[in-house]
């Protein structure tokens, strides 16, 4: 998939996951630019998208899942980078019970890693 494309198909997921979650659309809009919001909403909101993706087992990211969607999805200049700050971010979760906040703090890793290809 083009850039382009991987970017479509994750606005039909992130609108689904704003009307399940119930968060106001205003705090998770700029999450692309780096404006994570330390909202419960928020973070439910992005677990939502990630379980959409189907990225989670066990409650938890699965690095290997992970890395499968990133092979199928993404445009091949943006899949080494993409799996370096998975390694790099990965095991933040592991600081957190929650996949709420797991996956909010793993994202915001991802993002300050690489902000352009977030």
């Amino acid at each position: 998939m083009t850039r382009p494309q991987v970017k479509k198909t994750l606005q039909i997921m992130k609108k689904q996951c704003i009307s399940k979650v119930g968060v106001p659309e205003d705090k998770v809009e700029n999450i692309e630019q780096g404006v994570f919001i330390e909202d419960r909403l928020v973070m439910c909101y992005i677990a939502c998208v990630y379980k959409t993706l189907q990225l989670v087992k066990n409650n938890k990211l699965d690095r290997d899942l992970v890395v499968k969607q990133i092979d199928a999805l993404y445009p091949p200049e943006l899949k080494e980078g993409t799996k370096k700050g998975v390694d790099k971010c990965i095991h933040t979760q592991d600081n957190y019970s929650d996949l709420c906040e797991a996956t909010f703090y793993g994202a915001k890793c991802l993002y300050e890693f690489d902000p352009p290809n977030f």
